[in-house]
């Protein structure tokens, strides 16, 4: 199995450049080495606690994704690149369902649907485009972990399908903290294959981070989520 990002990039003192390189390369060694066609996988960098100024730099290197995960972070940076409709914004952390609508109106995605009342808020927003819906499912049985359970999954599944303004993609995890990644993963990819029978075209899992990524795609990980191994560490926060 190819080495884990987290194992053996992001770290030392490359330049942010030769960070997205490595993670590139990683990326398409485990597509290779899972049977994968490459380009089914989409890289979308994290870059919580970094400013703007890194966003621009991944910017010019190609990158036209980004994923947030705390509101007032990515609404200022949606804005600072509100000219730049080339870009894409994806929310991947918890939502408070009083922020729901904020959010909606900026994000072009969001991957952390877990509940009725949240597929209520942000369906109540007019946009010009569907917003794309990922139904995050909670890989562990504590229920303060974000999340749906898997035995209420098709019901919010329904509940998505049912609102025009939100656009199925399909489900995301995140694997639980000291637990084996490759079981959530291999789960996830099962729970996707049984909603294809209400959804065909929810065939998207969002799961994969800097350090389980290969695991991810090895078990069909359309979209991954890697922060710090294309960013490095992170800045103190103040």
């Amino acid at each position: 199995m190819p080495e884990q990002a987290g194992e053996a990039l992001g770290q030392g003192h490359q330049t942010l450049a030769e960070r997205l390189s490595a993670v590139q390369a990683a990326i398409h060694q485990s597509c290779v080495s899972a049977g994968r066609d490459p380009s089914d996988v989409t890289l979308i960098p994290v870059t919580k606690f970094h400013g703007p100024e890194l966003v621009a730099d991944l910017v010019d290197l190609g990158v036209r994704r980004f994923a947030e995960s705390r509101h007032p972070e990515a609404r200022d940076k949606a804005a600072a690149f509100a000219e730049r409709a080339d870009l894409e914004w994806h929310f991947v952390g918890q939502i408070q369902t009083k922020k729901a609508r904020q959010i909606a109106q900026y994000v072009d995605a969001v991957h952390s649907i877990d509940r009725g009342g949240l597929v209520d808020a942000l369906s109540g927003v007019e946009r010009a485009h569907p917003l794309r819906a990922f139904v995050q499912v909670n890989m562990t049985p504590d229920p303060a972990r974000g999340g749906v359970q898997p035995t209420e999954l098709e019901a919010l599944v329904e509940q998505v399908l049912r609102t025009e303004s939100l656009e199925l993609q399909g489900l995301m995890c995140v694997a639980p903290l000291g637990g084996d990644p490759r079981a959530a993963f291999a789960e996830l990819q099962a729970l996707g294959q049984r909603i294809q029978s209400l959804a065909p075209s929810a065939t998207s899992l969002s799961m994969g981070m800097s350090n389980d990524f290969a695991d991810a795609i090895e078990n069909g990980a359309t979209h991954l989520r890697i922060g710090a191994a294309i960013t490095g560490k992170r800045p103190d926060r103040t």
